[in-house]
């Protein structure tokens, strides 16, 4: 059951003075907080969707070099986009961002909009990311639940929440007159303190508030994975590498740039080194020869010069590293 000094307006007032206060003197020095520029904190909230804070970093700051406004990237081409963020995976949001971006550059001027349901009437963003933005940039009243917040909620109040009470109980506890360091305070404090397994309670500013002290189980989930062998072929020649385009209506990374894969695994060309690459339920064993490509593969030749700048998938460009040619 809920804390009862939670059971009343006083004390939830005195459960958002405690959070606030933890975060003012402990939130993490991020790039997105140091402004309230929407463009800014939009971006950092698309990146930041099923990926770490840590490996969003620094494409974050590469991201803002070759884009720094909303109108940049709004005139920038697909592939210039999907370069810049390939390595991050999931790239349908880049696809997402950049049509999101066209909307604000000719449907609003150039200007972010500042409602939360404005901005879920652009492309690739929901409910999360509008609260998001709209109380970060816009001291917009409203809550957010990301899989942080949902934790520190559930454990307050002692019980598992679903669909639209843990956005209720969101909306309870903020505090209206910070909304944009409330929202943030609650994810900082689930992400750093609130952990999913052995949470930090003697750190946590909500410890007094809280029902189960970090004992509320969640049922398992764990996912079986899958192990795959695959075999691609790395052909270079002059200066130059050999690449290949997945098709546009692929359903995963359409128009990204690859290697050829081999489809002899006990073809004449030798394995040069083997990698490891995991997507979603699969760990994939990568062999990479080195030799001619396929004689049925269509694809072009693609200076060296050139490779860092080119939509690559996540594998592609771990192979290219690998063998020290990006």
């Amino acid at each position: 059951m809920i804390s009862a000094k939670l059971a009343n307006e006083n004390g939830r007032a005195k459960f958002r003075r405690a959070l606030l206060t933890w975060y003012d003197g402990h939130k993490r020095d991020l790039p997105w907080r140091r402004d309230r520029d929407p463009y800014r904190v939009w971006l950092s909230e698309i990146m930041l969707q099923q990926t770490r804070v840590a490996a969003v970093l620094e494409y974050y700051r590469k991201f803002l070099r070759r884009f720094p406004t909303v109108q940049k990237l709004a005139a920038a081409r697909e592939s210039s986009v999907l370069a810049a963020w390939s390595g991050l995976g999931y790239y349908r949001r880049a696809r997402m961002l950049h049509a999101a971006a066209k909307q604000v550059a000719t449907e609003y001027g150039g200007k972010f909009p500042s409602s939360a349901p404005e901005l879920r009437k652009l492309a690739g963003i929901g409910r999360y990311t509008a609260a998001a933005v709209a109380s970060i940039a816009f001291d917009e009243p409203v809550a957010v639940v990301d899989g942080n917040v949902e934790r520190v909620l559930e454990r307050v109040a002692g019980k598992a929440l679903s669909g639209e009470a843990q956005w209720q109980s969101a909306e309870d506890f903020l505090d209206r007159r910070r909304p944009g360091d409330f929202n943030q305070a609650m994810m900082e404090l689930g992400a750093t303190v609130c952990l999913p397994r052995q949470p930090l309670c003697l750190a946590c500013p909500l410890v007094d508030f809280c029902a189960t002290r970090g004992e509320l189980a969640k049922p398992s989930r764990n996912l079986r994975q899958k192990k795959r062998e695959v075999h691609y072929t790395l052909d270079c020649r002059n200066g130059s590498v050999f690449m290949v385009q997945r098709p546009a209506k692929a359903p995963l990374m359409p128009g990204m740039w690859e290697l050829p894969e081999s489809p002899d695994a006990n073809g004449p060309v030798k394995t040069v080194f083997e990698l490891r690459h995991s997507i979603t339920t699969t760990d994939y064993t990568v062999q990479v020869r080195k030799g001619p490509a396929p004689k049925n593969a269509s694809g072009q030749w693609i200076a060296r010069s050139r490779l860092n700048a080119m939509p690559l998938t996540g594998l592609a460009r771990k192979i290219l590293r690998a063998a020290e040619i990006i």
